[in-house]
This record gives structure tokens, sequence and C-alpha cells, in this order.
């Protein structure tokens, strides 16, 4: 991408699994630099399973510099357990960032797929499919949970007031 770029992580947090994605922007133009998933194993203790997403995700801001990152929220439906689960990997992710110093935007699931789709309450299938099309992929990005942090740093560049974690 020609001119001035900047990098953008995106981050789906979660204990068993943390999705990362790194989009380029220039201008308007979007482009996928790389994506993955940090997988905990549950049987691990839990001080473990957290050391590990936040190495691995600073291992990330390491190779890619990104300037900002958006990540998802902690929405808590029906499952309060599942949610502190979430919200303990989210800590794990936002110290990585922290400690690079990224501007953090951090997004609800329903203004994500408002930003990627135009509907906050799009359906999974319909957020992958617009990941895969406003990146100009092959494919659509694998697992959902890369899928879903690709859609998070899409939504940081509709958003443009990240704050600082």
């Amino acid at each position: 991408m020609a001119g001035t770029a900047r990098i953008i992580l995106g981050i789906d947090p979660g204990l068993a699994h943390t999705g990362w994605g790194v989009v380029e922007q220039c201008g308007s133009r979007l482009g996928c630099v790389a994506y993955g998933c940090v997988a905990t194993p549950a049987d691990a203790p839990l001080a473990e399973r957290l050391l590990k997403i936040h190495h691995q995700v600073g291992a990330v801001i390491e190779r890619f510099r990104p300037s900002c990152v958006g990540i998802e929220t902690v929405w808590f439906g029906n499952n309060v357990t599942a949610a502190f689960a979430t919200g303990q990997a989210r800590g794990a992710a936002l110290v990585a960032c922290a400690e690079m110093g990224l501007a953090v935007g951090e997004y609800s699931p329903s203004q994500i797929k408002l930003a990627v789709v135009g509907e906050g309450t799009a359906e999974k299938e319909q957020v992958q499919y617009m990941v895969r099309h406003l990146l100009k992929l092959e494919r659509d990005p694998a697992p959902d949970h890369a899928a879903d942090a690709l859609a998070a740093a899409i939504c940081y560049t509709t958003h443009e007031t990240g704050r600082f974690a």
C-alpha cells in the first residue's frame, strides 16, 4: 500500500481462544497483514493460561508493531462464569498492549458488527463474509475468533477514538 499506513491490531478475547488480527490501513484502503489465535488448554492452571495469552499477544505486537488496537468488550449474556474468564483473558491481552503503549479502542460486539456489516445484530457468518470482502481475502479467516479479531481492527478504523488502556 502506497502512502502513509498504520498497523492496527484487533483482539477477540477468550480464555480458551483469543483471536488476533493485524490490519494495515492506508487512507480508506484496508489490507490483512496476518491473523491467528492463542489457544490455551482447559486443564492448565488459570495463571499459566493468562500468562500464555499475555506473552503471545505481546509477541504479535513485537512482530507487527501496531500503533493501536481494537478489542472486544465482555458480553455477559446468561453465562457469568464465562464472562469472568473472558474478562481475565481480556485483561492479560490489554496489559500486553499497555506495555507497548498502544492506543486502545474498546468496542461491544454490536458496535463491531455495526461497523463491519452495517447491522448490530448480524450473524457470525455475515461478519466473516464482510471481513473477507473488506480485506479482499480469498476465503473466510479461520478460526472464527481470528475473523472476529480482524473485525475489531476494522471497527477501530471507523471510530478513531481509541483510548489508552
